[in-house]
């Protein structure tokens, strides 16, 4: 839930990149930190870790407009995607007003994907969350590597495999091109301040 600092007038959200290991998170904040630098303050935290590019979460805060005369700061987290880094997940998960499952579009990660998001799920539902209570948006990334032949699980899979019970927006991109991923975070942004909103009324 949203943190508001009554002496500055300033709410600040969070949102959090989950995925399995791999898929993309860290470069999807690698990109938004580049392109959006002028809407940044401060620096972002990275830990990178032998077998997986995140350890704890990295840390972008961004400021927006302003949602009942409060400034909206938001903070960007990504998870470890690893199995063995549950706890840290859960963690990092805690508290998120708002979520980005990235998910890996290449065949041989399927099941990652579909464990990934039973992981969420859970992971929720320890918080007492249910997983459609949540703003969330899915993202397929790394849908240009079809251009080098590599064989991908076609968008239809995908939505049928990780949103065919919640519904909800959906971007096929690629976080190390930057396709897709602006308007990524822009729906997760616009649904979750919506969603305060709607809560603060």
């Amino acid at each position: 839930m949203a943190n508001f600092n009554f002496k500055t007038r300033e709410m600040e959200c969070k949102i959090v990149f989950y995925g399995p290991g791999r898929g993309g998170k860290t470069t999807n904040l690698e990109y938004i930190f580049r392109t959006y630098r002028k809407q940044t303050t401060g620096e972002m935290v990275s830990i990178n870790t032998k077998g997986d590019r995140t350890l704890f979460f990295d840390f972008l805060p961004m400021k927006l407009g302003k949602i009942r005369g409060y400034d909206i700061r938001v903070q960007l987290f990504t998870v470890p995607g690893q199995v063995k880094y549950n706890s840290t997940r859960k963690v990092v998960l805690r508290g998120a007003d708002g979520l980005v499952f990235v998910a890996d579009s290449l065949l041989l990660r399927r099941e990652h994907n579909l464990l990934s998001l039973k992981d969420l799920e859970q992971n929720l539902k320890e918080y007492d969350i249910s997983i459609s209570e949540i703003p969330l948006v899915f993202q397929y990334n790394k849908r240009d590597l079809a251009e080098e032949g590599i064989r991908l699980l076609s968008v239809e899979t995908m939505e049928k495999d990780l949103n065919s019970q919640q519904n909800v927006p959906y971007f096929s991109a690629s976080a190390f091109k930057g396709d897709g991923v602006g308007a990524t975070l822009k729906e997760c942004l616009k649904i979750t301040l919506r969603s305060l909103q709607d809560k603060l009324e």
